[in-house]
């Protein structure tokens, strides 16, 4: 838990509040925070539910506190400083109000059949739980390296099927309180995070794929070829030749599949993790015009078009009894991606060249007539029918895997169509489509992708108030703008440094054993570090390294492991590899944002500072860049964290905790950025942010001392502002006169809280 940079915000007491007529009511978007029910509980059991809350409420009220907080017995208890014991005065008040809420609630909860969700995720209910499941119209079955990725193209008979899905993916969690309905834009959001995560396993299994490949492939030509063949292995061979020309594919070869993207959609319809499974007209909810996808996959999963390869996506005949007035098939999206040699793309009108002919190869051409059936008979019965499509408008990228960025450029009229002999000599249908008026204005244009203005260099920044705030610590520079303040100045009164510093009284461990590998580490079964974490790693080469999923906690290979600085578990060691810039943002002070894309997963920066112990921080009440080191009871679910799912490396970490239960009720030890820090220290809260906080364990393994790094957890695109949720439990800080400190959240997210605490 972390109280960096709000600068410019100021704390408000709750009777500054009053006195304003702008007191906040404690929202139950807090974390671990539930509403209580009012009213007493009727029926079975209710007197005796009845009798508990009477007897916790007087509990509370004589200053008792729950079995799992009792102190420790006589001698055995820590010294606490008086921002401790605050601390802990908050969280036990906490607890004693959930438990009384929870008994508020009383077995409602299995009364209803409301189950306890496995596997350690919530799910967020949608507006059709409960209905029937898909049915197939115009099932397609594509093969694409090995891999059967069927049903592309399902109907579902119900909506919101796919709304049901792993909650706070990036985050993990598996609280079962309850929750409050998310706006559409975090749905879009959750549901991209849970497709990046299956992504991203389905790229370790190639990644796997190809080193033991490779790794066969090397003993292969360390051993001598035999002269001979006996009659079975040459049929054998002979066999497998015949196969690999047909493209057949059995066992593991059909698992480990070449597009992992594609992979990853089947696996969000086995599990019904599509947001919008049944298509729509008009707009998506939650996608503004100028959204970015970064692959055709991404508008899969979250229903904006249905396919992963054909241009045109269309409602067919299913939809009949829906719309019982309109003649299907019925064009909903089309993807302008320059696929075809005949498109002419002028921005607010188009010139859209039909379905079908094309040369698949990739050369644009036209290899066969093209037929009005289809997506071609879907946008001609659009004209007919007034009914606008989606345009989306693809162009390359080196950001995005597939090479290209895709942008929602708004609603379209197909106004007219015609067929003519294309440039190839073959019949084309040609659609011209114009743009509807009363929309944002257009994020790209013909041929070129701009996303915001980000500088080739540092002379080129508006505003810039310092060059290098690193003062050449390190390898790229920070440069710092300010374009609010009057006149403009530089942040100030801290030293940056790129390492931890450790206080005096704080002695490390000693370094772990470490790993055997050489050179690095590739076979997560016989790497100690990888048994570590569940037997695998917790990262991918790909993109420079990312995290596949956020952990309890991430062990990396450290001083003492064989391997080198290269090694696919050091991904958090190798620094800060974007072009960060701190800006003055109104109202949040000094903020963070990046010039290059950041793919998630990826690691941004360490949280840099002092390390202290959290007793010895008495005249920190004024601090606000204290990063608690919380790890642990973040894994433990105490003080209202939300818990993450959990995994091999969860256990390994309750064994070593089961001595030291007493001292978890409060972090230990903690990061104070106030004097010296790094970049990490201007990073903003939201809530709704774009990274989220890991805990890495690289040169010894004590959990109380673990290194703070923030993760990607959602694509990031350039010069978006860089946020991470402070995690603060709503009324849950005190100032020293003992009352509740509120301070307003200007984030600005959908689902902003409006309360930091």
């Amino acid at each position: 838990m972390v109280v960096p940079s709000l600068q410019c915000m100021d704390s408000l007491s709750s009777d500054e509040l009053k006195a304003n007529g702008s007191e906040v009511v404690a929202s139950s978007a807090g974390r671990g925070k539930s509403p209580k029910s009012e009213g007493k509980e009727e029926g079975p059991g209710g007197g005796k539910r009845e009798k508990e809350k009477e007897k916790e409420k007087e509990k509370a009220k004589k200053g008792g506190e729950p079995e799992c907080c009792s102190p420790r017995p006589p001698g055995t208890q820590r010294r606490c400083s008086a921002r401790i014991q605050t601390k802990q005065r908050a969280e036990k008040e906490l607890l004693v109000r959930r438990r009384v809420e929870l008994l508020d609630n009383g077995d409602g909860v299995t009364s209803t059949g409301k189950r306890r969700n496995v596997g350690g995720r919530g799910k967020s209910g949608g507006e059709s739980a409960g209905k029937e499941g898909p049915e197939v119209e115009e099932s397609e079955v594509e093969a694409v390296g090995g891999a059967e990725i069927v049903g592309i193209s399902v109907e579902p008979a119900s909506a919101g099927s796919g709304v049901q899905r792993e909650s706070q993916v990036a985050a993990g969690g598996d609280n079962v309180a309850p929750m409050v309905e998310k706006s559409d834009f975090a749905k879009v959001k959750e549901t991209l995070r849970l497709f990046n995560k299956h992504y991203l396993h389905f790229v370790q299994e190639e990644e796997k794929r190809c080193n033991k490949e490779k790794a066969e492939n090397s003993k292969g030509s360390q051993k001598p070829k035999s002269k001979s063949k006996s009659k079975e292995q040459q049929k054998g061979s002979k066999q497998s030749k015949t196969n690999s020309k047909k493209g057949n594919s059995t066992g593991d070869t059909k698992k480990l599949a070449m597009r992992p993207d594609l992979k990853a959609i089947t696996k969000m319809l086995e599990t019904n993790g599509v947001l919008h499974p049944k298509k729509r007209f008009g707009n998506i909810p939650g996608i503004n015009v100028g959204h970015q996808f970064y692959s055709r996959a991404e508008m899969v999963v979250v229903g904006f078009h249905s396919h992963w390869l054909n241009g045109i996506d269309y409602m067919g005949q299913a939809y009949r009894k829906e719309y019982s007035n309109y003649t299907f098939p019925v064009a909903v999206a089309i993807v302008l991606s320059g696929m075809y040699e005949d498109d002419q793309d002028n921005a607010d009108d188009v010139v859209y060249t039909g379905q079908g002919g094309h040369n698949l190869t990739g050369d644009k051409r036209q290899i066969r007539d093209q037929v009005l059936e289809r997506g071609n008979l879907a946008l001609k019965n659009c004209i007919d029918q007034n009914v606008p499509v989606r345009v989306i408008r693809g162009h390359e990228s080196r950001t995005s895997y597939c090479g290209k960025v895709y942008t929602y450029d708004g609603l379209y009229k197909v106004v007219t169509y015609w067929a003519e002999k294309g440039i190839s000599g073959y019949t084309v249908f040609k659609f011209r489509l114009r743009r509807m008026p009363g929309q944002p204005m257009l994020t790209t244009n013909q041929v070129q992708f701009v996303y915001g203005r980000v500088p080739n260099s540092v002379s080129e920044i508006r505003g810039l108030v310092c060059k290098d705030i690193t003062g050449g610590e390190e390898a790229i520079p920070i440069p710092a703008t300010n374009l609010v303040d009057d006149p403009p100045v530089p942040p100030s009164g801290f030293t940056y440094i790129k390492t931890i510093q450790v206080s005096k009284n704080i002695i490390l461990p000693a370094a772990s054993t470490g790993c055997k590998c050489r050179g690095g580490c590739i076979d997560p079964r016989i790497c100690l570090c990888a048994t570590l974490n569940g037997s695998d790693f917790p990262y991918v080469q790909r993109d420079g390294g990312r995290l596949i999923e956020a952990k309890d906690v991430v062990y990396e290979c450290g001083p003492n492991c064989g391997c080198g600085p290269d090694c696919v578990n050091r991904v958090s060691q190798r620094g800060i590899k974007y072009r960060l810039e701190v800006f003055r943002a109104p109202r949040k002070g000094w903020a963070v944002r990046s010039w290059d894309f950041i793919p998630s997963g990826a690691p941004v920066c360490e949280y840099i500072g002092i390390l202290n112990r959290a007793e010895d921080m008495d005249n920190a009440s004024e601090n606000n860049f204290i990063f608690d080191i919380d790890c642990l009871q973040t894994m433990r679910g105490l003080g209202g964290r939300e818990r993450r799912s959990r995994d091999a490396s969860s256990e390994t970490v309750d064994h070593m905790g089961k001595h030291d239960d007493q001292k978890s009720e409060i972090p230990e030890y903690c990061i104070d950025a106030g004097s010296v820090g790094n970049i990490a220290r201007f990073i903003n809260h939201s809530c709704e942010p774009n990274l989220f906080v890991q805990c890495v364990l690289s040169s010894h393994q004590d959990i109380k001392l673990a290194r703070v790094v923030l993760f990607a957890a959602d694509n990031i695109p350039p010069l978006q502002e860089l946020t991470y949720d402070y995690g603060y439990a709503l009324d849950s800080v005190f100032g020293p006169d003992g009352k509740v400190k509120r301070m307003p959240c200007y984030c600005g997210a959908a689902d902003c809280r409006k309360r930091l605490f």
